[in-house]
C-alpha cells in the first residue's frame, strides 16, 4: 500500500510564503502525476497546480507567478512553494498523487490514486 503525508500549512501574513509537502511512502513504484487542490469555506474544491512525470506543470490563473509545484523523485515528495500569499489563498490544501505501486521483484504493480489529509493555510491581511 501507499500512504501520503502532508505538511507545511500554517498562518502567515499577506505577502508571506509557505511551502507545502506531500510525501508518499510504502510500496511506491512511481508517481506519474501529482496535483495540489484547495477548498475554502463554502466553496468547491479547486485545482491549484499539477505536475506530470515529465515535469510538465499547469497552474490555476489565480496562482500563476506566485506558486510553484515541484517534485523530488528520490524522496517521493511533491512540494507547493507559495509566495506573495493573499488572504484569498486561505483554504485547506490537499495533494493528490497517482501512480503505480511496487509489486514483488520491484516491478510495476497496481495503480493508486490517493488524497492527502489536507493542511490548513491561513493568510491574514
Amino acid at each position: 500500500q501507499v500512504q501520503l503525508a502532508e505538511s507545511g500549512g500554517g498562518l502567515v501574513r499577506a505577502g508571506g510564503s509557505l511551502r507545502l509537502s506531500c510525501a508518499a511512502s510504502g510500496n511506491v513504484f512511481s508517481i506519474d502525476a501529482a496535483a495540489w487542490y484547495r477548498q475554502a469555506p463554502g466553496k468547491q474544491r479547486e485545482l491549484v497546480a499539477t505536475v506530470t512525470s515529465t515535469s510538465n506543470t499547469v497552474y490555476a490563473d489565480s496562482v500563476k507567478g506566485r506558486f510553484t509545484i515541484s517534485r523530488d523523485y528520490a524522496r517521493n515528495t511533491v512540494y507547493l512553494q507559495m509566495n506573495s500569499l493573499k488572504p484569498e489563498d486561505t483554504a485547506v490544501y490537499y495533494c493528490n498523487l497517482e501512480g503505480l505501486q511496487n509489486s514483488k521483484g520491484d516491478v510495476a504493480g497496481d495503480p493508486y490514486n490517493l488524497w492527502g489529509q489536507g493542511t490548513q493555510v491561513t493568510v491574514s491581511s
